[in-house]
């Protein structure tokens, strides 16, 4: 950088910190119906079974558009397109606690209401992380994505860490909807803040200086709308992403969805020492993304682009098991 270029302004971070409470009222309104399932399973006469075809609704919602949210915060942009998907899926939470009561009840029954509105809000919860990677690839330089995208997932380990205690003891003083309610106004608040503070691209920001984007090496984008299907089918390290996500998802599906049951209903914890304990998983999340963002940029640099990133994925998954 020559010394007629400015000291690069930090918009990038503030993008990034965006990112990361994001996150967190991602998960916050995830996570808040595993806690409030001890009190609405009771009062709704649902089963365990039932409870998990609520949970699997969501799932589903999730995975079939994880796909179509990639392409539209490509098409789109992130700002838009998280905007859009935040205020959807509050919408949706809050809808969860009325539900049961409302028209669509009478319709389909409480578990049928409950179903659809917990896939629509898989459908707008499966925008966040492609959008996020979008966003990281925006603004960050190639070799820091990888520290980027671990501190904007981090929020995943906080909101869920704290939603386990925080919701029991808003469900024991004010009634399990209150949660939905609180969780809801939080993620329209958020909608606003990420809509009037981001933009899609660094060179769009008022707020970004020539040093900024120079370090950032802003060129307006190119605009495409071709998916490469064939060039996805021929390249083996997307498989094996595609797997190992699987394996991912699903030990990430008991945690969010039966671990705070578990340690109430099978363990006999209390409601509130049950979520205490149910985001000590959450806490080493936190803490973890970063750090293996930033050891996987530190391996890539050393060992290649696909040798670095795979060895740490690698690594925490085998930990994990």
């Amino acid at each position: 950088m020559n010394t007629l270029t400015p000291r690069p302004s930090r918009i990038r971070w503030l993008i990034l910190a965006l990112l990361f409470f994001i996150s967190v009222v991602t998960y916050i309104d995830r996570v808040n119906i595993s806690v409030t399932a001890r009190q609405m399973m009771p009062a709704y006469g649902i089963t365990d079974q039932q409870m998990g075809w609520v949970f699997s609704a969501f799932v589903v919602g999730y995975a079939l558009f994880q796909i179509p949210g990639g392409w539209l915060a490509d098409r789109w942009g992130a700002r838009a397109v998280l905007t859009v998907a935040l205020l959807w899926w509050s919408i949706c939470t809050a809808l969860t606690a009325m539900v049961a009561a409302s028209s669509l009840a009478s319709l389909v029954g409480i578990i049928g209401a409950l179903m659809l509105v917990r896939f629509c809000l898989g459908m707008g919860e499966a925008v966040a992380l492609p959008a996020f990677n979008r966003a990281v690839t925006n603004w960050f330089p190639a070799d820091t994505r990888g520290f980027g995208i671990g501190i904007a997932i981090g929020g995943i380990g906080l909101g869920s860490a704290m939603t386990p205690p925080i919701a029991a003891w808003v469900m024991v003083n004010w009634g399990w909807q209150t949660v939905f309610y609180l969780a809801s106004l939080l993620g329209i608040g958020m909608a606003l803040l990420w809509w009037l503070l981001s933009r899609n691209h660094p060179h769009e920001h008022p707020w970004v200086n020539a040093g900024e984007q120079a370090l950032l090496k802003c060129a307006p984008p190119a605009t495409t709308t071709t998916v490469p299907w064939r060039t996805f089918r021929r390249t083996p390290t997307i498989w094996w992403l595609v797997i190992s996500y699987s394996c991912l998802g699903y030990v990430a599906y008991v945690y969010l969805s039966w671990f705070y049951l578990y340690l109430v209903n099978v363990r006999e914890f209390d409601v509130l020492r049950g979520g205490i304990y149910a985001s000590a998983p959450f806490l080493a999340m936190l803490v973890f993304c970063p750090l293996g963002g930033w050891v996987t940029d530190r391996l890539a640099a050393r060992y290649g682009l696909t040798t670095g990133r795979a060895v740490a994925g690698m690594t925490g998954m085998v930990l994990a098991g």
